[in-house]
């Protein structure tokens, strides 16, 4: 698979320290990903800038408090739309992004658990984890989803699971969530962007 300028390119909206912005980068570059990073938004200056620059992914600060909801969005679909990009992935992104009418059903999200279960405002993060721990739930895991109007609420592109062991912290479980998550994002990105084409 290719990664050059024929692929279609995605754009990334990212509120953290972008591992997961890495991993699609690692996953285009070794050509298990037919795609390109068109570009990378940041709600706030946040560790993914930084590894953007290393690993030079085009990125832009957006910052959201400064900017306002309206403003935000404005800028951030100017800028999609400028790289060409099929898909908006949101990896880490904490903020409820509205959708554009041109954009309904090509924005996803990854999300850390099996929704419905563990979703929704606030849910996010460490946060979903300890919830998790707290609840004595056996599985967990991530999904990634089509992005609607609701927190965590549209359709399944695809889950992965992960058992809760009786010794886990949030850390552990973080941790193994994270590793279905390198993997279910790239596959899911691929799945909707070959459904995309003629």
């Amino acid at each position: 698979m290719s990664s050059g300028a024929q692929s279609p390119a995605i754009a990334v909206l990212a509120s953290g320290g972008g591992r997961s912005v890495e991993n699609l980068v690692v996953k285009i570059r070794a050509g298990e990903l037919d795609a390109r990073i068109g570009v990378v938004i940041a709600d706030r200056d946040c560790g993914v800038l930084e590894r953007c620059r290393r690993l030079d992914v085009p990125a832009v600060l957006l910052p959201w408090k400064e900017l306002g909801a309206q403003e935000f969005a404005d800028r951030a679909y100017a800028a999609i739309d400028a790289c060409g990009a099929e898909l908006i992935v949101l990896a880490g992104f904490l903020r409820l992004l509205p959708i554009r009418d041109a954009w309904k059903g090509r924005v996803i999200n990854i999300h850390p658990s099996l929704l419905p279960a563990f979703g929704g405002k606030g849910y996010y993060g460490d946060r979903v984890h300890a919830a998790v721990l707290e609840r004595g739930v056996q599985f967990t895991g991530c999904t990634v989803h089509v992005v609607d109007e609701v927190y965590d609420n549209g359709r399944i592109v695809l889950q992965r699971v992960v058992e809760v062991r009786p010794d886990d912290t949030v850390a552990s479980l973080a941790a193994r969530v994270f590793d279905e998550e390198r993997i279910a994002l790239p596959e899911a990105i691929g799945r909707v962007l070959a459904a995309r084409r003629p």
